[in-house]
């Protein structure tokens, strides 16, 4: 019996007979990590638009993006995929603000492609450069037909993503509190929240209040699933990231093993941030 069973090597026992390589980055936000592979390379599906949103929120504080702008769906935006703008037709007009909440929470990607119309590729990759974010890249927009890849990141890159949101200092306190209240409506968090007491996640149902909740977003394509965010507790935050590639199955569907072993893992991180009241180790 191993007298020193870390997390790391819980998280690995857990981990043995998955047929496929998740990396793992948890930060408690008072010091502690837990980081496995967390340098690791992955095609970021969905998750670039998190980047997205915060290089937009940078625009609009030095007055070169508005958030009230008014921008409209245009045939070249148009891409097969998740979202509801399709439903609308081109034509549609929206908010910057409002396309890039689509973009968010239903991970809509022709608002994805409006946002990025919007700023630019070019300055997209700057400002995700310039807020530190050193091995991530935005390669195209949207277009499945046309572009294999559509952004790079790495753990470590994403769960800072978050950090500096739960601290209140991605851009600005202002701004990282309205992205903050947009992750938390961001609908596909399967792998974070699965295996978490159910109960505690939905005040609106049970009548008592919402001691869990979760703010991330995630992303998913043939060759990964990742997810990512912030996880509230009543001992406070902490963020967790969880990405996935090489697994023999590309099929999307909420029992992929992928999301299976990512909700055992993500479990674990909760149950031992309770055990020590708020913090990865005490």
């Amino acid at each position: 019996m191993d007298k020193n069973m870390t997390l790391e090597k819980r998280i690995a026992a857990e981990l043995y007979s998955y047929q496929g390589k998740m990396s793992v980055f948890v930060d408690d936000l008072h010091g502690h990590t837990v980081e496995i592979g967390a340098d690791e390379e992955f095609e970021t599906a969905s998750t670039i638009k998190a980047y997205i949103l915060a290089a937009l929120y940078l625009q609009a504080s030095r007055g070169k993006a508005s958030l009230e702008e008014k921008i409209t769906y245009k045939p070249e935006h148009f891409v097969d995929g998740s979202g509801m703008l399709r439903a609308l037709g081109v034509g549609a007009s929206l908010k910057v603000k409002d396309a890039a909440t689509m973009m968010i929470i239903c991970s809509d990607n022709i608002a994805t492609n409006m946002v990025i119309d919007y700023l630019g590729l070019d300055v997209i990759n700057a400002c995700i450069r310039e807020m530190g974010f050193a091995h991530t890249v935005l390669h195209n927009p949207l277009h499945f037909d046309l572009y294999a890849d559509l952004g790079t990141t790495t753990p470590r890159d994403y769960a800072s993503l978050f950090a500096q949101v739960a601290k209140g200092t991605l851009v600005s306190a202002e701004a990282s509190a309205e992205m903050l209240a947009i992750f938390r409506q961001q609908h596909y968090n399967t792998m974070l929240t699965h295996d978490f007491p159910q109960f505690y996640l939905d005040c609106e149902e049970t009548g008592e209040p919402e001691l869990i909740w979760v703010a991330s977003k995630s992303g998913s394509m043939n060759a990964c699933r990742n997810d990512g965010g912030i996880v509230h507790t009543p001992y406070g935050e902490y963020v967790i990231v969880l990405m996935n590639k090489d697994f023999h199955d590309i099929i999307e569907y909420n029992d992929h093993p992928s999301m299976v072993y990512g909700a055992r893992v993500s479990r674990m991180i909760l149950d031992q941030i309770l055990a020590c009241e708020g913090e990865l180790y005490k």
